[in-house]
């Protein structure tokens, strides 16, 4: 098959989407599989890499988003004409919903991808109450899924609100690479900090209102209020990493560039002793993910899917400082915490995600094929 990808919400500095773009695309290939994607880019660019052909086109930026996302549906369309393919991943159910008809109107098979929980971003980013944000939540699902072949989203908290409407969602977590992100210490035998040593914390995530980041640097204030020698440091950028180093000015946190090699990001994230992951509407939390198998057990919100991927590896809490401050009391006083937080993430890998998206994709395919016969 020739699997075409598109998607908007990638970046130089974003995070999934951008990861699972890759991991997909390179298994794809390996596979035997032809695979092109289409992503925004400051101008037009074609380079071949080891997920495929990616075109770059020229997108429009979103003010203080850190984004750029593609709407010339004109131009977009007379590239993927271009391009033939016998299916199309399309990861964005809003500005690229059109896509589905697309397919559609040329007999090929299409699956979006829900990367977002819409019900949780209309409560808790618009100014729209709860019950009519449940309703266009609903509304916009249901023509999503007339529009495409098939839904996937990456765990259950993200297929539920396409349960609640009767749609038929597949689930298809995402993974991690175990080689990249292994710990830097023995799991078996690590021991935490002794009185008097220090105890450092890692944030990694994008620095965006929806992560909600704050979060981690009231976790450090609280703790320091306990009396704990603390330090953090944050991996990730984002519209709020301003605002977020003049919040913590008077706390021990250091905020880290931006690290593009993957590696170096693994043994930095790995000699931390306890991870924090605030963000309320992660659909998968990747981010939480490689840090796990790094061998750092996690805290995380009672709220979205990171309590699905954390699991045993770490400490689920409501969203509060001191609930979350609890949370890192418990897991450094956890037996081997560490250990587990490695368990629980080698039940993610790339491969069998893969493997989950090529078999809904040859479906859609033959489905698109039945509907051309008949």
């Amino acid at each position: 098959m020739h699997i075409l990808r598109v998607a908007n919400f990638v970046s130089p500095t974003s995070g999934g989407i951008k990861t699972a773009l890759r991991a997909w695309g390179e298994h794809y290939r390996a596979r035997g599989h032809r695979v092109s994607l289409i992503i925004p880019g400051p101008g037009q660019e074609i380079t071949e890499e080891s997920q495929g052909m990616v075109y770059r086109v020229p997108a429009t930026p979103i003010p203080g988003a850190g984004y750029s996302l593609i709407f010339n549906r004109t131009g977009i369309s007379r590239l993927m004409d271009a391009i033939e393919p016998d299916v199309i991943e399309v990861s964005d159910r809003s500005t690229t919903r059109w896509m589905g008809r697309w397919a559609r109107r040329r007999g090929i098979g299409s699956t979006m991808i829900s990367h977002e929980h819409m019900t949780g971003i209309l409560v808790r980013r618009t100014p729209v109450p709860e019950r009519p944000a449940v309703w266009m939540a609903d509304l916009m699902n249901t023509r999503s899924a007339h529009d495409y072949d098939a839904i996937v989203c990456p765990s259950r908290f993200a297929a539920e609100e396409f349960f609640r409407r009767g749609i038929d969602a597949h689930v298809v977590p995402l993974g991690v690479d175990l080689e990249i992100f292994s710990p830097v210490v023995d799991v078996h035998t690590y021991r935490a900090p002794a009185e008097g040593q220090p105890v450092h914390l890692v944030h990694c995530g994008r620095l965006s209102p929806e992560k909600r980041p704050a979060l981690s640097i009231e976790t450090v204030r609280e703790l320091t209020r306990r009396g704990m020698d603390v330090h953090m440091t944050v991996f990730g950028h984002g519209p709020l990493r301003a605002e977020l180093m003049e919040r913590a000015s008077d706390l021990p946190v250091v905020f880290h560039s931006y690290i593009t090699d993957r590696t170096e990001l693994a043994a930095r994230m790995g000699r931390a002793d306890v991870a924090i992951a605030p963000g309320p509407l992660e659909t998968f939390g990747l981010a939480a993910l490689e840090v796990l198998a790094c061998g750092v057990p996690t805290v995380c919100t009672d709220e979205g899917a990171l309590q699905e991927v954390v699991g045993e590896g770490g400490y689920v809490a409501p969203s509060t400082p001191a609930a979350f401050a609890d949370g890192v009391e418990a897991l450094l006083a956890r037996p081997q915490a560490h250990a587990r937080a490695r368990a629980q993430a080698e039940r993610f890998n790339w491969g069998a995600s893969a493997e989950r998206m090529l078999a809904i994709h040859e479906s859609v395919h033959r489905t698109a094929a039945a509907r051309r016969a008949g």
